[in-house]
């Protein structure tokens, strides 16, 4: 009988031991390095399925913002952006049970973003490595199960209120028409491409009262006769934007950022892929991330606010540009002064004013000079892996500058869509940093 008692009392330990769930790791899983790899991984398949420039900002921004509303749900230093974006209320709150805040932001940033990009099995085969590196490091079966089910539901949440900003019906809106006015845009060689998002002034704002509320001043008024404001600006871009010059080709080169360029050889054309102006700046939070040191919630914080600088950037910009719906420079040299000339970089497919380079880099700027202070230097390594050498700035504000000035010396913009996007992109990027409140403390 002692032996039968004895022998009950060893099996309900083990049972009792074989209930117990394994110590959730939270320190280790909280590892910023999962945010960043995730936030590279969204690029690299935004890339991969091309993008435009404006579009892609949507994608991070809504991917960014499902991380920080579980990060603002769990963590009693961030607060909600519910009531703080346009028409966007507050998710699901957290299980009673535990679970791994880390893990549930990594879960609702990529299912996010599988659900704005084409290639899905990329996120799902990099999730399926990533959650076992995870799941190495110390997490129970129940506890992992819970924090992915409640990404989701935060990443549902958000979805949602993305379904309402209007980007569906623009995809029906009609195309671009092209007129014979010598001073609107018409599309460029090599490709003649069709004029990309001309409807994206309808997307609803994230932070902006509207599309309108910054706009910019108007470009000079188009007139080629010789001496005139608009000619001397046009012979500006010809005698800097042709890449003759080294220093100016090397700058324009690494800002190019075009996420299609047509390479014509002959009668073959291939294309090669790169990255948006948008994933550059991302590459550039977290640069700045890992310099500073930013944790797990720093680093969540500071992609969510550097996106909805771009994203209110792209969609105040592309506001000016089809409402001025100026002519590039390349139609216009090639025209009037000189029917052989090429510019440094390939023209993009959407009209001349503003810049949206000048615009989204400083809105960027602004954001990230508010969380990592001024004189932040760095270098930035972003385009490495796309043949270009490191460049270093001694600010957010020295790079943002450089990025405009880039469009000048690649031949594809005024100086007035520069000068007057930088202006645009200032007052954007404030008006979100004075409105926003992300961080408590």
């Amino acid at each position: 009988m002692q032996r039968v008692l004895l022998s009950l009392s060893i099996a309900l330990i083990i049972l009792i031991s074989s209930c117990k769930e394994t110590p959730t790791n939270e320190a280790a899983i909280s590892d910023p390095k999962f945010i960043h790899n995730s936030m590279e991984q969204l690029s690299n398949v935004i890339v991969y399925d091309i993008f435009s420039p404006p579009v892609a900002s949507r994608n991070y921004t809504y991917s960014a913002l499902a991380a920080y509303e579980v990060l603002s749900a769990t963590d009693d230093n961030y607060q909600s952006l519910a009531g703080q974006l346009n028409r966007f209320t507050a998710g699901p709150t957290p299980p009673t049970e535990e679970i791994s805040p880390s893990l549930a932001a990594i879960e609702a940033l990529l299912a996010t973003a599988q659900n704005f990009i084409f290639s899905e099995e990329k996120i799902t085969d990099y999730k399926a490595k990533l959650y076992e590196e995870i799941k190495a490091l110390g997490i129970s079966q129940k506890v992992f199960d819970r924090s992915v089910a409640y990404g989701q539901a935060m990443s549902k949440h958000i979805i949602e209120y993305s379904s309402t900003d209007n980007y569906k019906q623009t995809r029906t809106f009609p195309k671009y028409s092209i007129t014979d006015d010598p001073a609107k845009w018409r599309p460029t060689p090599p490709g003649y491409m069709d004029g990309i998002e001309p409807h994206w002034r309808e997307i609803r704002p994230f932070v902006l009262d509207s599309a309108q509320q910054f706009v910019p001043k108007p470009p000079t008024a188009f007139d080629m006769t010789e001496g005139s404001q608009f000619y001397k600006e046009a012979m500006e871009v010809y005698e800097k934007g042709s890449g003759t010059d080294p220093e100016r080709k090397e700058i324009a080169s690494f800002w190019d950022c075009n996420p299609y360029v047509l390479n014509v050889t002959g009668h073959v054309m291939h294309a090669t892929k790169k990255i948006t102006p948008g994933g550059h700046w991302i590459g550039i939070t977290e640069l700045a991330c890992e310099k500073a040191g930013a944790d797990f919630g720093e680093s969540i914080e500071a992609y969510t606010l550097t996106s909805l600088a771009l994203a209110d950037g792209f969609i105040s910009c592309w506001d000016e540009k089809y409402r001025s719906n100026l002519v590039r420079p390349e139609t216009v040299i090639n025209e009037y002064i000189d029917e052989t000339w090429v510019p440094a970089l390939q023209t993009p497919p959407f009209p001349e004013h503003t810049s949206g380079h000048s615009v989204i880099s400083r809105a960027a700027a602004v954001a990230l000079t508010s969380l990592f202070g001024d004189n932040f230097e760095f270098d930035d390594t972003v385009e490495l892996q796309y043949g270009l050498p490191v460049r270093s700035f001694k600010s957010f504000y020295h790079a943002s500058e450089e990025a405009a000035i880039s469009r000048l010396y690649g031949g594809i913009h005024y100086r007035p869509a520069i000068d007057y996007g930088v202006e645009q992109g200032e007052m954007v990027g404030k008006m979100i940093v004075d409105k926003l409140t992300l961080s408590k403390s």
